[in-house]
């Protein structure tokens, strides 16, 4: 196995069918390692609402059924936001994380803390947008100067937010931010206690389907959004057989979502608060579904981000991310 080596140690703060139907054939991985290893006998999936992939395999059980059959339990964590589930993986509450966007493990890198990638869901742009109120006077980015922008801290809206004001010749000195998680966000946007609100799916589609919101920006042209899977350097080194599994199971889950998209809205609703179908088919096709495995080719985009938070003094010191730990997939 290769490993590039980077040991972080890290403290942030701050804070998903049916039963066994036709199972959508997806190509397998297999890890570099010559022999698959079960060494750990639970494995503790950190996740939050926005892992569509993980909170399916949760609703339908399927991935508990597989490492069963190995002999490995597994528990269920979920939280509000990527961050936290950095935190909870560097402090060893949790053993892999569900997707969290691209920013997550730069914010992590920047504080040193203990992480691998071990996959990614290619980018889907259009699934994060900065929202403004359907009778706001904002008309471009530009007009944001002075307002109050609802963002979570180190999600990939973020950066998003970061990349447009940046190319409206504005930086993050020029607006007023408010530090809310999804939930705390729309509210604070439903209630015109921010002028405009940026976040993700499925909080996009329910914020221009339900609320009446516009899109002021999408991450077109702007950031890429890639979703990445963790896990700490450890788990990776000793237990490769379950990642495979967990990875199998994510490909699987995947081409069904994209081959079934109907089916997938109707289970995705309820999790999902309730939201209209309409609007998880919406944001299911604003996402890629696309998993694959994690490569050097994907950090300079990283580094990208990294140093526009950097700029900001939004972390400590740039990174090397190209250092990055890589769990290797064939």
């Amino acid at each position: 196995m290769v490993h590039s080596k980077l040991l972080f140690t890290f403290s942030l703060i701050s804070s998903i069918f049916l039963t066994a139907c036709n199972k959508s054939e997806a190509p397998k991985v297999e890890t570099a390692a010559a022999e698959a290893s079960y060494k750990a006998d639970t494995v503790r999936i950190g996740y939050q609402r926005s892992s569509t992939l993980m909170t399916l395999l949760k609703e339908t059980g399927e991935l508990e059924q597989q490492l069963a059959e190995k002999k490995v339990k597994v528990s269920w964590h979920e939280f509000t936001s990527g961050q936290p589930l950095a935190e909870a993986l560097n402090v060893g509450s949790i053993d892999v994380t569900a997707d969290v966007a691209d920013t997550v493990p730069v914010f992590a890198q920047a504080a040193k803390a203990n992480l691998t990638y071990y996959v990614k869901e290619t980018a889907s742009p259009n699934a994060q947008a900065i929202l403004i109120p359907q009778n706001s006077s904002i008309n471009t980015v530009a007009d944001l100067k002075g307002k109050k922008i609802a963002v979570t801290k180190a999600a990939g809206s973020h950066y998003l937010l970061i990349a447009a004001l940046n190319k409206a010749g504005l930086s993050f000195k020029d607006i007023e931010p408010a530090w809310l998680s999804p939930a705390d966000g729309r509210a604070a946007f439903e209630h015109g206690g921010v002028d405009a609100w940026v976040t993700w799916e499925p909080y996009v589609s329910s914020g221009t389907v339900v609320q009446h919101a516009k899109i002021l920006a999408s991450g077109e042209g702007l950031a890429s959004y890639t979703r990445y899977y963790l896990t700490g350097h450890k788990f990776a080194q000793e237990n490769p057989a379950i990642l495979n599994d967990i990875v199998n199971a994510l490909k699987e889950k995947a081409a069904w979502v994209k081959q079934n998209p109907d089916d997938a809205a109707k289970v995705l609703a309820p999790l999902w608060g309730n939201l209209p179908t309409e609007v998880v088919l919406k944001a299911n096709a604003n996402r890629s579904y696309d998993v694959q495995g994690v490569v050097l080719d994907d950090m300079p985009e990283q580094q990208k981000i990294a140093d526009a938070f950097f700029n900001e003094k939004l972390i400590p010191n740039t990174i090397d991310a190209k250092s990055s730990d890589i769990y290797p997939l064939k």
